[in-house]
């Protein structure tokens, strides 16, 4: 009550000191040494939860070429070219490297060009919707009959291409639900085949 009557009087007469928002606290022990740091700790808090929420949604493809994937995503399919997210600057696809690729997924005959692409490339950046983007990387095997592969493990990454597919008017074939499996004629009428895999 007496700290309600306070503020009252300081409203009252305009003049709101600092002390009157923290009646408990001494204005010197915020800021002391170590007032200072717990507002610096709780500010870093803040701004590595704004960063981490504001951080868009990656789905990951693999292909087996990356200029077949090119044209059929940017050409067909219409999707915009994204920015790498700043997460990804910080290595953060090192840890996926050459041994995180399941050798069931590459091709019998790994070239040299084609180890070099798993390294030295980024792949494909692409918008997929608001605060989700596409990355396409290099790696996966053909598939029967020579068919270009797109591998992903996450089915909601297929479901959202393949409704950008039927969109956009491309031509398609639902092989599997469970997982799905779908093919579709890219624009110099090669048939792509898109698998999920399970982990």
């Amino acid at each position: 009550m007496v700290l309600a009557t306070r503020i009252i009087e300081n409203l009252s007469s305009h003049q709101l000191p600092v002390g009157a928002f923290f009646p408990e606290l001494p204005l010197e022990s915020i800021f002391s040494t170590q007032g200072v740091m717990v507002m610096l700790l709780a500010a870093y808090a803040v701004a590595m939860w704004m960063f981490l929420t504001s951080a868009p949604k990656v789905h990951t493809i693999m292909v087996t070429d990356l200029n077949v994937a090119r044209q059929f995503y940017e050409g067909l399919l219409n999707l915009p070219v994204a920015d790498v997210p700043l997460h990804y600057y910080y290595n953060y696809e090192q840890t996926l490297g050459a041994t995180g690729i399941d050798p069931l997924y590459l091709s019998t005959n790994i070239s040299a060009a084609n180890t070099q692409d798993l390294g030295a490339s980024d792949g494909l950046w692409y918008q997929l919707m608001k605060n989700t983007q596409l990355h396409i990387i290099s790696g996966a095997s053909y598939g029967s009959k020579n068919r270009h592969r797109h591998v992903c493990f996450d089915r909601d990454c297929l479901d959202q291409i393949l409704m950008r597919v039927q969109t956009q008017g491309v031509k398609f074939k639902i092989r599997s639900e469970r997982p799905l499996n779908f093919l579709a004629k890219d624009l110099e009428g090669r048939v792509l085949e898109f698998s999920e895999v399970k982990n």
